[in-house]
């Protein structure tokens, strides 16, 4: 279990981050066209994982445009975000921002929030994704993670894109 806060206010998760050198879990994610994307999908390239509670934050959205924008001059890297928000929102944040360069995936009948330690548990946020990145490499290893501890600021973008080098 790992605590967060937001504005100040702790929160638990379900468990921790999956740990640098081990083999991601695997997962299955519904994208905007309600098929399903697994983490064998990306296999082949290396892949970021941008997790967060909902796209219609601020922080949130502003995460998947970063992310968006620096991806495009990237080779074999694949950009997932993942929240528990429907397909459906998804798809409208994505078509009326123009974002084109990342997938997305919703957790909404998947355990990939307690695979992976993020799933909230207590707190107004509880059963929605606390904010993380998880960057992995092409074969499926876990090569930097972040669990941002507030979860109103944005992840540390620098970090994550230097673990792909």
């Amino acid at each position: 279990m790992a605590t967060v806060t937001l504005k100040g206010n702790p929160f638990e998760t379900a468990g921790s981050l999956p740990a640098v050198g081990s083999t991601a879990p695997a997962f299955e994610l519904v994208k905007t066209d309600l098929s399903v994307a697994t983490l064998a999908d990306y296999q082949g390239a290396k892949l970021v994982l941008n997790i967060f509670p909902s796209v219609d934050t601020p922080t949130c959205a502003t995460s998947i445009r970063k992310f968006n924008e620096s991806v495009a001059a990237l080779q074999n890297v694949n950009v997932l975000c993942v929240s528990a928000d429907l397909p459906f929102a998804a798809a409208r944040f994505c078509g009326a921002e123009g974002i084109d360069n990342v997938d997305t995936g919703s957790s909404f009948r998947s355990t990939f929030g307690e695979d992976y330690g993020l799933i909230f548990t207590t707190g107004p946020l509880a059963g929605l994704l606390s904010r993380a990145v998880v960057v992995l490499d092409d074969k499926g290893t876990v090569i930097y993670t972040e669990q941002v501890a507030e979860t109103a600021d944005e992840p540390n973008y620098d970090a994550a894109l230097a673990s792909l080098a």
